[in-house]
């Protein structure tokens, strides 16, 4: 498979600026972001995988053999309300130990910011351009599911209900009914806000994801019932969506 490159052509799409010329002096900074996964604050990397060893919040025993997902829309929010919106997206693959850690090409101003953000997948805006980078990662959905692409596929195996150890396949897109015409959407998307940060010279991101999390609020998920199928199952597409808003969080900001 073809390795991803970590994208973030950054741009700033939209700064106001209200102050003099001196703006253009304001010194700005570098910024890193790390993303770490964890089960139930314990660390998780790919040596972790490929191992019956995890325990989810409906008692079933469980392995990862493949964990990667999509963010995009990066953006930050001054105090006086102006966003700076980072153009591009990553596909943090933890599978193979890729885009983990990326650097933003622009610097940001240095400041304290109200809120900083990301997307989740890709909102409408992004979800149906080519992207031909993800296109040869096999990232796409079925045009039959509505097109676009994945925001993540989780898989592994669990031990069911008989003892035997079975796969599941834990992909969320865009939740689609297909027994309908015309095709009937929600959307499952969703924004990450890291809240309040004062951003200096060379700051750096650690964001966590509890793996755990999928599998435990507000929806208890049963791996014997929702294993596999689940990318036109309308209503497991909305499940995930809501288990997921716990999962990342902001370890710290150095």
């Amino acid at each position: 498979m073809k390795k991803i490159r970590p994208i973030f052509l950054i741009l700033l799409l939209l700064i106001v600026s209200c102050s003099d010329d001196n703006d253009d002096k304001v010194s700005q900074a570098n910024i890193t972001f790390n993303f770490n996964h964890n089960w139930d604050e314990t660390p998780v990397t790919n040596t972790d995988f490929n191992t019956i060893q995890f325990t989810n919040a409906n008692g079933e025993q469980m392995s990862i053999t493949k964990l990667r997902y999509l963010i995009s829309n990066i953006t930050f929010t001054s105090t006086n309300r102006e966003r700076l919106v980072l153009a591009g997206y990553s596909l943090v693959d933890l599978t193979n130990a890729t885009n983990l850690s990326f650097t933003s090409l622009t610097n940001i101003p240095i400041g304290k910011y109200n809120n900083v953000s990301f997307t989740f997948g890709f909102n409408n805006d992004h979800n149906y351009n080519n992207y031909t980078d993800l296109n040869s990662a096999s990232w796409n959905v079925p045009e039959m599911l509505g097109g676009g692409y994945h925001y993540m596929q989780l898989e592994g195996k669990f031990i069911d209900n008989t003892s035997t150890e079975t796969g599941y396949a834990y992909h969320a897109i865009r939740a689609v009914d297909n027994s309908k015409t015309p095709l009937e959407f929600q959307d499952t998307f969703f924004e990450v806000n890291l809240g309040e940060v004062t951003i200096t010279n060379n700051t750096v991101f650690n964001i966590e994801m509890n793996i755990a999390e999928w599998f435990k609020t507000p929806n208890t998920w049963n791996l014997n019932v929702l294993n596999n199928m689940l990318m036109p199952n309308f209503n497991a597409q909305v499940m995930m969506f809501e288990n997921g808003q716990d999962v990342f969080s902001l370890e710290s900001v150095n």
